[in-house]
C-alpha cells in the first residue's frame, strides 16, 4: 500500500485535507494523527475489522487493548458507562493527556478492548487530533503509532520510519507537546487505580479521586499470564534496540559509571544536558534535558531512543534512573519497561 502524507499542525484552512482523511477511517482504513502526546494509528473504534487492522499494523498482540478518543467527554456516552467522578475528572483535565477506564457499551467491539468488558476513552487536546475526530464522525481506536515495543513516535519521520506501507494516511502535524503517552486511570465510584502514569500526576488526580492507588504493574513486570487492564501494562515497551540498562545510585557514583562506561566500544550514554561536558570520549551521547526538569525529560525520551537506535555499533545504552516523584513517575515507568526492568546499582 502506498502511505499518503498530509501536512496540517492546524485544522484552520485545512478542512478539505480532513474530511479526506475521516472519509479513510470510516471506510474502514488506518490514518495516523498527531496528539499532544505522542502520535497514534486510527481506526474507526466501532469498525473490530479496523481494530484487527490496526493489531495487524503494529505487531501489536491483540490482548493489549486500545484507547479511544472522542472530541468532547460527553461523547463517551454511547460507548461506556460514565459516572459522577469521570465528569469531575474530565471537567479538570480534558481535554488533554488523561486516559479513563469505564465500564464497555456494545458498540465498542471487544477487539478493541482486547476482550475486556472495560474500554479506555480519552479526550485528546490536539487541534488536529480533535478537529479530526469530528470530522469522522465516530470515535477513533489509536494506539501510539510505532511498530510494538519500539519508542513511541513524537515525530512524523518516527512514524514514516515505522508503518510507511502499513497504513492509508499519515498527517504531520509537528512534533508532540508532551512526549509520553497519556496518563491512564480506572474508576470504581469514586476511587481510581493508576494504570499508567503520565503528565497527569498521581497527586492531581488524587485531587479530584477520594482514593487512589498505583497498579504494581506500573513499577513491576506483570506476570506471563496476566491480563493488562490497559495498554503499557504487560509488553516490553518504549524499547531502543540496544539493551537499556538503568543506574541506581547517588548522583556522583552513576556520574562515575557514566563516565567510565563510555570509554568501551558498543555504549551509548542518555545524559542530562549538563553532564555532556563531562564526557571526553567518542561514545554517543543522548541528551534528554537538565536533571531537574522532568517534563523536559519526558518530552525527549522517546527522540533520544530513537536517535540511538541510528548507530548500529550501540550494543549497551545506560541512563539514570528516574526519580518516583510527579511526572517522574511516568519516567520511571517508560523507562523501567523499555529497559525490561533491568537496574544496576552502582
Amino acid at each position: 500500500m502506498k502511505t499518503e502524507i498530509l501536512t496540517l499542525s492546524s485544522p484552520k484552512g485545512h478542512e478539505k485535507e480532513l474530511e479526506h482523511a475521516a472519509s479513510v477511517l470510516r471506510s474502514g482504513g488506518l490514518v495516523v494523527f498527531p496528539t499532544e502526546t505522542v502520535y497514534g494509528i486510527g481506526g474507526d473504534a466501532t469498525n473490530e475489522h479496523a481494530a484487527a487492522r490496526i493489531y495487524e499494523a503494529k505487531g501489536r498482540p491483540s490482548d493489549n487493548p486500545l484507547i479511544i478518543h472522542v472530541a468532547d467527554p460527553a461523547d463517551a456516552e454511547p460507548y461506556a458507562v460514565t459516572n459522577d467522578t469521570y465528569y469531575k475528572l474530565a471537567a479538570q483535565f480534558m481535554p488533554g493527556p488523561l486516559t479513563v477506564i469505564l465500564p464497555r457499551r456494545e458498540r465498542i467491539p471487544l477487539s478493541v478492548t482486547g476482550g475486556l468488558q472495560t474500554v479506555a476513552v480519552r479526550c485528546p487536546s490536539h487541534p488536529v487530533a480533535n478537529a479530526l475526530i469530528r470530522a469522522a464522525g465516530v470515535p477513533i481506536a489509536a494506539p501510539s503509532a510505532n511498530l510494538s515495543g519500539r519508542p513511541s513516535p513524537t515525530l512524523a519521520s518516527h512514524v514514516i520510519e515505522d508503518l510507511s506501507g502499513r497504513v492509508e494516511v499519515i498527517i504531520d502535524g509537528g512534533e508532540c507537546e508532551v512526549g509520553l503517552e497519556s496518563t491512564i486511570i480506572a474508576l470504581d465510584g469514586d476511587r481510581g487505580t493508576l494504570l499508567r502514569p503520565g503528565a497527569i500526576t498521581y497527586d492531581a488526580l488524587c485531587c479530584v479521586c477520594s482514593e487512589v492507588t498505583i497498579a504494581p504493574a506500573c513499577l513491576e513486570q506483570l506476570s506471563a499470564d496476566a491480563r493488562p487492564l490497559s495498554p503499557g501494562m504487560k509488553y516490553r515497551h518504549y524499547a531502543p534496540r540496544a539493551s537499556l540498562v538503568l543506574l541506581d545510585g547517588d548522583v556522583a557514583s552513576v556520574t562515575s559509571f557514566l563516565v567510565s562506561a563510555a570509554s568501551r566500544q558498543g555504549v551509548g550514554i542518555l545524559c542530562y544536558d549538563e553532564e555532556q561536558a563531562l564526557f571526553r570520549s567518542a561514545a554517543p551521547l543522548f541528551p534528554i534535558g537538565h536533571r531537574d526538569d522532568l517534563g523536559e525529560q519526558a518530552h525527549r525520551l522517546f527522540a533520544a531512543l530513537r536517535a540511538a537506535d541510528e548507530h548500529a555499533d550501540i550494543h549497551t545504552l545506560y541512563a539514570h534512573l528516574p526519580p518516583r516523584e510527579g511526572i517522574g513517575l511516568a519516567l520511571y515507568n517508560r523507562l523501567i519497561r523499555a529497559a525490561a526492568h533491568t537496574v544496576l546499582k552502582v
